[in-house]
């Protein structure tokens, strides 16, 4: 792989520690859900830095793959939900719902869009196979 950018992050403490990366740009306290059995903290958590960013990926596939068809997607919004759980064998598994909001498209260009971003976004590469990822296409009525 050539590398065109490279992002560092240190972990401490595990689910109850902090994050920051070699810039600072991020720098966050850990807690853990009261899900998971923490006591629900104020600080944030792997499945939220996940979603966000997940979604924000999905969404830079989203805006290559529409630049290349020539399609206005206006502001379109992309939610990532991740939800943690246990396998039937009781290993722990993540799953995510990506819904992406596309105003102004039609149905047949939102799906194409939406599916064609799936297969070049980096994160849905790394993932595929490995964890269950639903697309959803929310349009204006």
């Amino acid at each position: 792989m050539k590398k065109l950018y490279t992002a560092k992050a240190t972990a401490a403490g595990g689910r109850s520690g902090s994050v920051k990366t070699e810039d600072s740009k991020i720098d966050l306290s850990l807690s853990v859900p009261k899900g998971l059995g923490g006591d629900g903290g104020e600080g944030t958590n792997p499945e939220q830095l996940f979603g966000s960013a997940y979604a924000a990926c999905y969404g830079g596939a989203l805006e290559l793959i529409a630049g290349q068809e020539g399609v206005d997607i206006g502001d379109y919004t992309v939610t990532a939900t991740v939800s943690i759980g246990k396998s039937e064998e009781g290993d722990l598994d993540l799953e995510v719902i990506l819904d992406t909001y596309l105003p102004g498209v039609d149905v047949e260009t939102g799906e194409d869009l939406v599916n064609k971003a799936h297969e070049v976004c980096p994160y849905s590469r790394a993932t595929r196979d490995n964890i269950d990822v639903t697309l959803n296409l929310l349009l204006d009525e």
